[in-house]
């Protein structure tokens, strides 16, 4: 099954009703690992009922993407993007 990107609207109702967490929470985590990155792009996706993030950074000259759990913040994947 393809991954559906929500809208703005949808991540805000699902953050409001407490099913998500707000991305800036969860990109402490991310922080963490990648001190000096920089959010270059971030996407809330739903696929079978999940919801995660899709951001890439920039750490020095290498863009990574990742994707985090919405509502717990782990993170699922964390590669070079090609």
């Amino acid at each position: 099954m393809q991954a559906r990107d929500l809208d703005q609207d949808e991540a805000l109702k699902l953050r409001k009703e407490g099913v998500i967490r707000p991305l800036e929470t969860l990109l402490q985590r991310v922080n963490e690992r990648y001190p000096q990155a920089r959010l270059l792009e971030a996407e809330l996706e739903e696929e079978d009922g999940q919801y995660r993030y899709e951001i890439e950074i920039l750490v020095g000259d290498v863009v990574r993407e990742l994707e985090i759990g919405a509502m717990d913040g782990a993170i699922m994947k964390d590669e070079v993007d090609d």
